[in-house]
């Protein structure tokens, strides 16, 4: 009885969606790889090899350098995630319980990648750098954060922007583990976690309908991935490029973990309703 309270909560079920989908092929990226082919057509080799083993803000890339390569990752990704979900769309009605849970797997997988992608280009740190398989809590938490970012949430604005701006006076190179586990910050994690739990029930059902009818559903079903997931990756890009792991100035050091309070933070209650978690296959394409 507990447990399937628990597993009605929809922090629960975003969370266990995040992990599956973190855990599927192609879904990681490499960061050392990524930066070197992002940042090959505006910068030195120079320059891209201080950015991979530091950060492009130790590096000195400027900021309009960075938001090419990010505008250039952001128009990559939503392509394939609009093309994925317009083949998931075709077969229609009679293959929507097999078709919507893979839409949503497609898509929040490419949620991950462009997070990803626009983390290292604005020096935040390997967020898969552990051994192992899993996803540890602080890049689970973290990763959420970004999420609630791209969905709007204030409280996840304030967060990443207090993670950042303590990160960057610390010289850290590392997540900060405690602060993102422990104390403040756990509570809004948990918060967003919710909210984002509501949000994947809606897109959900809106996918859903969206594929009642074959081809149409395909044109539908691509265009709504289009309109949602390109102004989501936009406002992620937008807010990380602002922190101050951005400044040229931030120049990291070898640096142990730090520990970091997040403060003055409002978090804004929000329903909770069930969504549906999925197993689904990812399809891995380049970088």
């Amino acid at each position: 009885m507990a447990k399937g309270k628990v597993m009605e909560n929809p922090e629960s079920r975003f969370s266990a969606v995040l992990a599956s989908a973190a855990s599927l092929p192609g879904v990681r990226i490499n960061r050392e790889a990524y930066l070197r082919k992002a940042l090959a057509r505006y910068c030195s080799e120079d320059d891209i090899r201080r950015a991979v083993e530091e950060t492009p803000a130790a590096a000195g890339i400027p900021l309009d350098v960075l938001d090419r390569a990010a505008n250039d990752s952001i128009g990559y990704e939503t392509t394939k995630a609009s093309a994925l979900s317009a083949a998931a769309g075709i077969p229609g009605f009679l293959a929507m319980p097999a078709t919507v849970p893979a839409d949503m797997a497609q898509y929040f997988g490419h949620m991950l990648r462009i997070a990803q992608k626009l983390a290292y280009l604005y020096s935040w740190p390997d967020l898969f750098s552990g051994d192992g398989d899993g996803v540890d809590d602080a890049t689970k938490n973290v990763l959420t954060l970004f999420f609630g970012v791209m969905f709007g949430t204030q409280s996840a604005n304030a967060a990443v922007g207090q993670i950042a701006g303590t990160m960057a006076k610390e010289v850290a190179r590392k997540l900060p583990q405690k602060a993102l586990t422990q104390g403040v910050v756990y509570p809004i994690v948990k918060k967003v976690a919710g909210y984002l739990g509501v949000q994947m029930t809606k897109q959900t059902f809106a996918k859903t309908v969206s594929k009642a009818i074959p081809v149409v559903g395909a044109v539908v079903s691509g265009g709504l991935t289009y309109a949602t997931y390109r102004p989501m990756a936009k406002r992620l890009k937008n807010h990380l490029a602002g922190l101050e792991l951005t400044n040229p100035a931030h120049c990291p050091a070898d640096a142990d973990i730090v520990d970091v309070d997040i403060v003055d933070v409002d978090i804004v209650d929000v329903d909770i309703v069930d969504v549906e978690v999925v197993d689904a296959e990812f399809v891995e394409v380049d970088d």
